[in-house]
């Protein structure tokens, strides 16, 4: 999840916390806190304002055109269309408007140097242009990539004092915490960053700030609503001995197969950027979701989160193969619409695939627990695609809504860990258009 390349991601803590002998004073974590509710607050409304943005153009370009013109949404050629039309725009976006689209999503992780605040009108456009178009991929790296351009800009003019690095950090913590409704997500994040760098204090003192943020961008989006919720899945009470080989087998074969298109994906990506314009590349993209749209259905469209309550719901229509074809088709989606050019995460869509690799298993195999099940597929996806552990296993629990299947779930992640660990990351090498500023590193007052 978050970058591992020290040249291409600013350092996670303030210089105060990270690798200094002595953790923040009391009063410079009280002083900061108030930058940090503020970051969170602006975090939340942000996300909000590109849900809501998105939202609009969905119904827009799903309902109102296509009832305007008497066409079935459904349709496979209406899908067709969608998604070629999305990649056409979103190539011209890339290629001539002033910002190029911000940095390819195929290169970066979470957490990236803040952009300037010129590249953010054009990261807009291109993102609400996947996110309404149909587009596999979910909002977490462009949102969080506009947030911390937002906020950096912000609390240099507010609070000059403050550097850069705490502000990214801040940041992203506030927007991870804001689209899963919880700070539990963000403190998972970087409670693997800041434990990298010794001699910094306690650990709970380098996550204070963020878990401020995080809380602050959390309840705000919760007076909205949130964008990531549970399923309302039969609880899975005490488990036994059956229930750990179940999960086990689950999590790993689900890993296992997101692996194919982890190592798929920078040859894939190599052959979209291998054209050059983006017009050609990513409209090419915008070809080929449009085919496996058709061939999956409705239901293999988009990040995947509503899809996701939807494919549990209507899972008594689907054979075995039925949801192994939604589950092959959403996987490869999440490769091409990834590798082409579009701006987007994978966590989301991953989320899907994860689901649908539970609901194939309760299929074949009913006695199966279905919440059991579905949380083992996600945590085998997430953990493939995402490469980070404490976020599946929090995404795995917080889809099913379940606590009971944790502990199972903590045997499961073991295997499966193993068999990705030493497999690359689903990310391509940066292109040389990609944008960066100077980081600014002042120390803290």
């Amino acid at each position: 999840m978050p970058a591992r390349d020290e040249d291409a991601t600013p350092h996670p803590v303030p210089a105060a916390a990270a690798g200094q002998p002595d953790a923040p004073a009391l009063r410079t974590l009280l002083r900061l806190s108030v930058p940090a509710v503020l970051v969170g607050m602006i975090s939340a409304l942000v996300l909000y304002a590109l849900d809501w943005l998105s939202a609009e153009a969905e119904d827009l370009l799903w309902t109102d055109l296509p009832g305007s013109l008497g066409m079935d949404p459904d349709s496979r050629w209406w899908i067709f269309a969608m998604l070629t039309g999305a990649g056409l725009l979103v190539g011209l976006v890339v290629w001539l408007v002033p910002g190029h689209g911000g940095r390819d999503s195929a290169t970066t992780e979470l957490i990236a140097p803040p952009l300037p605040l010129r590249v953010l009108p054009s990261l807009v456009v291109v993102t609400v242009l996947g996110l309404a178009g149909g587009v596999s991929l979910g909002p977490e790296n462009p949102i969080i990539a506009i947030n911390t351009a937002l906020l950096v800009a912000l609390v240099a003019r507010l609070w000059p004092q403050v550097p850069t690095d705490l502000v990214v950090m801040l940041a992203a913590a506030a927007t991870i915490g804001a689209l899963f409704g919880t700070p539990v997500a963000a403190a998972l994040v970087f409670t693997g960053v800041v434990a990298g760098f010794p001699r910094g204090g306690p650990l709970f003192d380098r996550l204070f700030l963020p878990l401020v943020s995080a809380g602050a961008g959390a309840m705000t989006m919760d007076a909205f609503g949130r964008p990531f919720a549970s399923m309302d899945l039969p609880d899975l009470g005490v488990p036994d001995i059956g229930d750990v080989g179940i999960s086990l087998a689950v999590a790993t074969l689900a890993a296992g197969a997101a692996l194919l298109g982890v190592l798929a994906f920078p040859h894939v990506h190599r052959f979209f950027h291998g054209m050059r314009n983006p017009v050609l590349y990513v409209t090419l993209g915008g070809v080929l979701l449009g085919v496996l749209g058709a061939i999956g259905g409705p239901l293999t469209l988009f990040k995947g989160s509503q899809q996701s309550f939807e494919l549990v719901q209507q899972r008594a229509d689907f054979s075995t193969w039925n949801l192994v074809l939604i589950f092959a088709v959403k996987l490869v989606a999440l490769v091409i619409a990834a590798a082409a050019g579009f701006r987007g995460g994978r966590i989301f869509p991953a989320v899907f695939i994860g689901v649908a690799a539970g609901v194939a298993v309760n299929a074949a195999f009913p006695g199966a627990p279905l919440g059991l099940s579905v949380a083992s597929g996600v945590l085998g996806v997430v953990l493939a695609v995402g490469r980070d552990g404490w976020i599946a296993l929090f995404v795995a629990v917080a889809v099913v809504g379940d606590v009971g299947v944790l502990p199972v779930l903590c045997l499961a992640i073991l295997p499966a860990w193993l068999l990705v660990r030493g497999a690359p990351e689903m990310l391509a090498a940066p292109e040389v258009t990609d944008h960066a500023v100077p980081r600014r590193e002042p120390g803290v007052a």
